[in-house]
């Protein structure tokens, strides 16, 4: 959810650089893009839409300067409009900010500044930050100290980046917001993401809150916010440039829901030895799974679903264990003992809902473990202990390789619940899973379905047991990409209410998998079935389930516990091919932002 870039040591290369993290940001989710360039003036060019529209409002434009910010935002306050596109300026031109999150207090701040005479240009949050600038530097302050100062009145969520007339210097602070630094050869660079700059390095510094970074062409330094030294690692990300491309793909969803196999065999990699049967978190993160005698899980949208799915597995294992949305978490925290560990599932390890969801664990004294894809991210920065799902960069706003590579996470974690010495059938079937999602993307009729159903006025997704959290996600899915109406449903549940909604116009898509309660899943079929509803049986052939059937789609036998993340493929692909032939921006669909870092 908006994205920021800054550069400091290129000199003319400067805007190239802004414009190319930009365009690298793109997949966070964005309805206007700017930049801002500092040299002897300040220059600053801003357009809604687009980041297209950027780029052809800089042609012709000479934009000059050794240190620059970018940025693109996803509207909060005020609509995506020229004027209420980043980088926001003080009255006198002199000072350009760029900030992600929501300030708490921007109307007090405006009002009072208002009162002191500054004019504000658009109705975001954000032009505050420089007004305060401004007005802190009319008191004698320099540049930092105004800056760090300004930042100190500001509450709420935010990674803010300043630049400022005949300086090549950017000021950067955060709270609750991702912001990274990336130290390359004769110059750093500014991100929300690591994207946004990995084309230019791989060394990057992760900023906490309450930090200021200072970047100049001198290098960097990272203090608190009263100026005192902080000493920050210096980590090299294991992500190449072309990771985030779409390597001749048309989407990168589509590319990344190839990914899978690999993604899954990196999930899995020295952590299961076929052999032996053994899973192996490492000494401590086990330790910290064998203590809780209860778990919570918090996550949101399609982490929220693999969180569901490993509850039930949890609790296969004797523990009890629920899932929460993680902004209902925080609204209405649950009881908790001393023995209960929350466990955080989160991509990016940036999500704001989840976060707080953390920390108010963290403030009640429970231990935390975080699931997530991102090494130094956030959640996995503030959490006791971290498993890493190693997906890759995933970039398309539709979450695909990383549910599967969750999902897997939450297998190992319950094999280690389980705490038996060996697993020898188990880590075999873990062992197949990336080859047999391989078979299920060579073998697709996906296509098929998609072309069938297309113009069906809602698509309804039911399972049970494992199934469930993969009839949500793929409905989920149909959602976010396609914007057709889709709703997902514990099978058992048709007959309490959501059967009045079939019709022969409303293809159902039945997940039955493995053979607990799946005779039952075939008899809602049946139900559906009766009432002309077209059916489509995701399945493994345990069942007959294929008997009734309008279209089967095909996954291999496996254990139960992992024949869900072959059928939720079989579901991906058919939410893609129906985007695609409705002509939607698969990549980045209307409304939506791939890391959501305000509450």
């Amino acid at each position: 959810m908006c994205g920021i870039i800054g550069s400091v040591g290129r000199g003319r290369e400067t805007l190239g650089v802004l414009v190319r993290g930009l365009s690298n940001l793109e997949y966070r989710g964005y309805d206007s893009a700017g930049v801002a360039v500092s040299d002897a003036s300040l220059s600053v060019c801003k357009r809604s839409g687009e980041l297209d529209a950027l780029k052809e409002a800089l042609q012709g434009k000479t934009l000059e300067g050794n240190a620059g910010i970018g940025h693109t935002r996803w509207s909060t306050h005020g609509p995506p409009t020229d004027a209420n596109a980043h980088p926001h300026t003080d009255c006198t031109g002199e000072v350009a900010v760029v900030h992600n999150g929501i300030i708490e207090n921007y109307e007090v701040l405006r009002e009072e500044l208002e009162g002191a005479g500054h004019t504000f240009e658009s109705e975001t949050d954000t032009e505050v930050v420089p007004h305060l600038i401004e007005d802190l530097r009319a008191e004698g302050m320099d540049f930092e100290t105004a800056f760090r100062k300004a930042v100190s009145r500001l509450e709420g969520s935010y990674a803010i980046a300043a630049v400022i007339e005949e300086s090549e210097t950017i000021f950067a602070a955060r709270n609750d917001s991702p912001l990274v630094l990336g130290v390359g050869e004769g110059a750093t660079y500014l991100g929300s993401d690591v994207p946004a700059f990995l084309d230019f390095t791989d060394r990057v510094v992760y900023l906490d809150d309450g930090e200021v970074a200072r970047l100049s062409p001198d290098g960097w330094a990272v203090t608190n916010l009263v100026g005192e030294r902080i000493e920050k690692d210096v980590e090299t990300v294991d992500w190449e440039p072309e990771d985030t491309g779409k390597g001749g793909y048309d989407h990168y969803m589509l590319k990344e829901i190839h990914e899978q196999p690999q993604a899954l065999r990196q999930c899995l990699q020295e952590r299961v030895d076929e052999l032996s049967g053994a899973i192996d978190l490492g000494d401590d993160l086990q330790q910290t799974v064998r203590g809780a005698e209860f778990i919570q899980l918090v996550a949101c949208g399609t982490s929220y679903h693999a969180a569901l799915y490993a509850a039930q597995l949890f609790r296969s294992q004797g523990v009890p264990a629920q899932a929460f949305v993680a902004s209902e978490y925080v609204t209405a925290p649950p009881p908790y003992s001393e023995d209960t560990l929350v466990i955080g599932i989160t991509q990016s390890g940036e999500t704001a809902d989840t976060l707080s969801a953390l920390r108010e664990a963290q403030r009640r004294g429970v231990e935390t473990l975080a699931v997530t894809n991102v090494v130094g991210s956030t959640a996995s920065r503030e959490c006791a202990d971290a498993l890493y799902i190693r997906s890759g960069p995933e970039i398309g706003v539709a979450a695909t390789k990383t549910f599967s590579a969750q999902v897997v996470a939450a297998n190992l974690v319950a094999a280690v619940l389980e705490d038996r010495g060996t697993h020898h059938d188990f880590a075999s079937a873990l062992r197949d899973l990336p080859s047999q999602v391989q078979e299920v993307l060579d073998e697709t009729n996906a296509e098929t379905v998609a072309e069938r159903f297309v113009d069906s006025e809602a698509f309804f997704f039911i399972g049970r047991g494992y199934d469930y959290p993969v009839a949500l996600e793929g409905a989920l899915k149909m959602k976010e990409i396609t914007y057709e109406h889709a709703e997902g449903f514990a099978a058992g549940e048709l007959k309490h209410g959501p059967l009045a909604l079939v019709t022969s116009e409303t293809p159902v898509f039945a997940v039955v998998t493995g053979e607990t309660g799946s005779k039952k899943t075939v008899g809602n079929v049946k139900e559906v079935e009766a009432r002309s509803a077209p059916v489509v049986a995701v399945t493994d052939g345990r069942t007959d389930v294929g008997r009734y059937a309008d279209e089967v789609l095909e996954v291999p036998e496996t254990d139960s516990r992992l024949a869900p993340v072959l059928a939720n493929v079989q579901l991906q692909l058919v939410s893609y091919y129906v985007a695609e032939r409705l002509g939607r921006n698969i990549d980045k669909p209307r409304n939506l932002a791939k890391s959501v870092t305000v509450e």
